[in-house]
């Protein structure tokens, strides 16, 4: 295949999660098991395959969904969500934890890459997939996480296809959009507001005072984050005493939290054994498996969204 089209990153952990809340869970297995994330999950690809025409697509995966070292930074990150009596494990419903195996059984069995990194998230796959392709062709970046916002780029370019609600709504990023709705005007600011802002969602405590309509207007005057704590630093009169202060305060955590707001651009990616081998990110032209797929479709009731994955993958050939 000619790679014409854009590489399709999936944040696949905040799409499932999507496709769980966002399918009844009345969607179930011949035995009565609930596989409504699987399905809708696959619904979902159906439709971003059809609608966007990549060439190629991998879903990124959370090998590590609390990473240590963002943990030893600002231990409060994602605590919140660890799941009750563990110290690692997340927090997950219990009828969607069962379908994860079947979503990455089904995903191999069709041929469609999957790509994790030993010690961190799928964001930072992502960011470092996202690197690795600037200058080469365009990507697109779906995910129901706004963090990822920090990777828009027009010029490499790089846009993110955002999971509003459920598995239908669909906003497309771009920089004007993050203009338009956030005040800033790259995806680096983006990281740079957010950084200042902070998110209770991943246990992030911001500068206190300092929101986001602060913190976007801070950084349109002085540029960027360093700029902005160097200007503290310098007492420079732009800054109110007030910001001033909040802004001092607040340099324990400002020293360390752009390390862990940020996605990795290095992390080490390595793809996922496929059923038929192989190391390409290309759409697959049919299953990689065509036994193991018709057996996982007979057995968790998936012959519509199976249907549906196969074909808008024919339609790209």
């Amino acid at each position: 295949m000619t790679a014409t089209g854009p590489l399709m990153l999936l944040d696949t952990a905040s799409l499932y999660f999507r496709a769980y809340y966002g399918v009844p869970d009345s969607v179930k297995a011949p035995d009565g098991t609930p596989v409504n994330a699987v399905r809708g999950l696959l619904d979902m690809i159906a439709r971003l395959v059809t609608d966007h025409r990549p060439t190629r697509l991998v879903a990124c995966w959370d090998e590590d969904w609390r990473p240590a070292f963002r943990v030893e930074a600002i231990p409060s990150y994602k605590a919140h969500r660890v799941a009750e009596g563990s110290t690692e494990q997340e927090e997950v419903p219990d009828t969607l934890a069962p379908q994860v195996p079947v979503i990455a059984e089904v995903l191999a069995a069709l041929g469609i890459a999957r790509a994790g990194a030993a010690g961190f998230e799928a964001d930072d796959v992502i960011g470092t997939l996202t690197h690795r392709e600037s200058g080469h062709g365009p990507v697109l970046v779906v995910t129901g996480d706004r963090d990822l916002f920090q990777l828009v780029d027009d010029d490499a370019p790089v846009r993110v296809l955002y999971t509003i609600r459920g598995i239908k709504d669909i906003e497309q990023v771009d920089t004007a959009r993050l203009a338009e709705k956030y005040a800033v005007a790259s995806g680096s600011a983006y990281a740079d507001m957010a950084v200042l802002r902070g998110d209770p969602s991943d246990g992030l405590p911001g500068v206190a005072g300092i929101g986001e309509k602060t913190a976007a207007a801070l950084l349109a005057r002085y540029g960027d984050l360093a700029t902005l704590l160097a200007a503290r630093d310098a007492g420079d009169p732009g800054l109110t005493a007030t910001q001033r202060r909040r802004l001092t305060e607040a340099a324990d955590y400002l020293a360390v939290a752009p390390g862990v707001v940020r996605v990795a651009t290095d992390a080490p990616v390595t793809l996922a054994p496929r059923r038929a081998g192989g190391d390409s990110f290309d759409l697959p032209r049919e299953p990689a498996d065509p036994e193991a797929l018709v057996d996982l479709t007979a057995r968790w009731g998936l012959e519509s969204s199976v249907r549906r994955v196969l074909n808008a993958l024919a339609q790209q050939h």
